[in-house]
């Protein structure tokens, strides 16, 4: 049964609920992870100044910490994008990624399947055992080792890999230390189809309630793959204001609309304002290509008022600059300087 309307304030309030931007959680960083499915990372700092954003109490010891003490792990998973996620999460993302990736690959990269790719996939497999490998060393091994030129590091999508600590951490930013994902966190367990139930359930617990495609979108599993999985999960079903069926999961929040919404700080290229999330408003239409752009293809970070993304932010000279795209009120402003203060001092 279809049930009620939700409206786009509805949406947004709900968005911001399950990404813990209505109040800040206490909670384990691996399970506020889960909670938020996991952190964009091309830039090392997202993470920590995501976590800052929605735990209490957060420092940026927490999250080092948690990474070399294998709690949470980052490496290429949906998107062929870097995140980082939780350690229960991270097989269960692989593998509900893993065949659709190998897939895409080869049809970007004209790759026939006559290449086999599981050959240089344990090629790699047995220079990386029992060690520890820089970028450099792998990139040096694989031109020695003819992998295929459209893109070598394309065997990445046959055998997983994590980005090793402090590699990849606020400290050392740069992404130059690999190791095997089946020595640092266990081997691969999970099937394709456990992995994308897994991915739905993150999906709608973090962003949801959302349409097939926005979970389609988000995931990167295409549809084909998608629905028989949707088709077999108990889940809820709404409408947005267009009529669009909406899924989400049974008891999941939906707060009133008319929750307040503290000011928050977001970092590039985070995850609730990509199209998967157009629906909720959390980036008003008319500031999406300040925010995402050629001219900056790093994006930018951002900042939230009532919900919504309302101008952009940089840490310099100590102190946190503040842009914002129009005339904000006195009491916001006032808001704004306070959470940038302590933003500030996070980074100092």
């Amino acid at each position: 049964m279809v049930e009620r309307t939700l409206t786009q304030p509805e949406l947004n309030r709900a968005l911001l609920a399950r990404q813990l931007l209505l109040e800040r959680a206490r909670l384990p960083i691996p399970r506020a992870l889960e909670r938020i499915g996991g952190v964009q990372n091309q830039y090392a700092p997202s993470a920590y100044l995501r976590l800052w954003s929605c735990l209490e109490d957060f420092r940026r010891d927490d999250l080092t910490r948690a990474l070399e003490r294998r709690r949470v792990v980052q490496g290429t998973l949906i998107r062929e994008t870097i995140h980082v996620v939780s350690r229960r999460d991270y097989d269960l993302f692989a593998a509900g990624i893993r065949i659709s990736g190998q897939e895409w690959w080869r049809r970007v990269n004209k790759v026939p399947v006559e290449v086999d790719m599981g050959v240089f996939a344990r090629r790699a497999r047995k220079f990386l055992q029992g060690s520890v490998r820089s970028r450099a060393e792998i990139e040096e091994f694989l031109t020695a080792n003819g992998f295929p030129y459209a893109s070598s590091w394309g065997f990445g999508h046959w055998l997983d890999l994590i980005r090793v600590p402090p590699s990849g951490t606020w400290e050392q930013r740069r992404a130059r230390l690999f190791a095997l994902a089946e020595e640092w966190v266990g081997a691969p367990i999970a099937t394709e189809t456990d992995g994308i139930e897994h991915l739905v359930r993150r999906y709608l617990g973090g962003f949801g309630p959302a349409s097939r495609n926005d979970v389609s979108s988000w995931s990167k599993v295409p549809m084909v793959k998608l629905d028989p999985v949707l088709a077999r999960m108990t889940l809820r079903r709404f409408r947005d204001e267009q009529g669009k069926e909406l899924l989400d999961l049974p008891r999941a929040p939906l707060p009133d609309p008319e929750t307040p919404a503290p000011v928050r700080f977001l970092p590039t290229w985070d995850a609730t304002l990509l199209v998967h999330a157009r629906r909720t408003g959390i980036l008003p239409e008319n500031y999406r290509a300040l925010v995402f752009s050629t001219r900056a293809p790093h994006s930018v970070g951002t900042f939230l008022v009532d919900g919504a993304v309302a101008g952009t932010w940089r840490y310099h000279a100590g102190r946190i600059e503040t842009a914002p795209f129009e005339r904000l009120d006195r009491a916001v402003q006032r808001d704004l300087r306070e959470e940038a203060e302590q933003l500030a001092a996070f980074h100092a």
